[in-house]
């Protein structure tokens, strides 16, 4: 049986004092998820405070973004992914969908950024999903194959035994516009069944998780989907109470 994993992303959000704080009561109450494994994803320049203040609680360390160099050199304002190894990071975020749509990030760099990744010993979580246009277009499951296939073509299906994808259809991502239950249970459903066409093993056990104005009065009705495994969390990873309820959707979801 996979093991249910959410995450927070708290994309540019959060002061030193705000971490300490939500960090605090975060890892205090993760002990009652049982059975669900949590991570955080701070801003970078508070993953090493926020990485010490997790130290034995059982909740990981993640970050938002890495560079596809990978080696250290002149590229000014990016993270090695050795970097992010060394202060603790366990997970990395891989083109999610503001990259992809504010700074330009394609298919092609999305799938470099995974394989420096997955050089470096950190589990990406590789962010897919359709915009409206593309889902009024009927065009979602091209889409989606589009962006997995791009990765698969640059590390082989074998790179997925240690991964996370996230389905995170753009239209709901901040908008309080929630896909239905069915929808997400549908993409999931196919991301599932491109993974099984190459090795159905590393279908059956990776992680997909939905991200996409997940909240605690609709988590467990998304979690009961068959192929849902747990969420990547925005607005509402920032409220530890509301972080909280959704794992423990998440722990008690059939």
């Amino acid at each position: 049986m996979r093991r249910p994993l959410v995450v927070g992303n708290w994309k540019m959000h959060g002061s030193s004092a705000e971490n300490r704080e939500r960090v605090a009561a975060i890892a205090a109450g993760a002990s009652e998820c049982h059975g669900v494994d949590i991570a955080i994803c701070p801003p970078a320049v508070y993953l090493q405070a926020v990485g010490a203040q997790l130290a034995g609680s059982g909740v990981a360390l993640g970050a938002q973004n890495l560079c596809e160099q990978t080696r250290a050199g002149a590229f000014t304002g990016e993270l090695l992914g050795a970097m992010l190894a060394d202060v603790g990071c366990r997970y990395v975020i891989v083109g999610h969908s503001e990259r992809r749509t504010l700074y330009g990030e394609d298919d092609s760099r999305v799938a470099e950024k995974f394989a420096a990744a997955a050089q470096f010993g950190l589990q990406p979580v590789l962010c897919i999903g359709e915009t409206l246009a593309e889902r009024d277009a009927g065009t979602t499951e091209a889409v989606l194959a589009r962006q997995l296939d791009a990765v698969l073509r640059r590390t082989g299906v074998a790179a997925f035994g240690d991964a996370v994808i996230a389905y995170e259809p753009v239209w709901s991502i901040g908008t309080g516009r929630n896909a239905a239950p069915e929808q997400v249970q549908s993409a999931h459903a196919f991301i599932r069944g491109r993974l099984a066409r190459l090795d159905a093993t590393i279908a059956n056990q990776i992680a997909l998780l939905y991200g996409g104005s997940v909240k605690p009065n609709n988590a467990a009705a998304l979690f009961d989907c068959a192929d849902v495994d747990g969420g990547l969390i925005g607005g509402a990873s920032l409220h530890a109470g509301d972080f909280l309820a959704i794992a423990r959707a998440a722990a008690t979801a059939s």
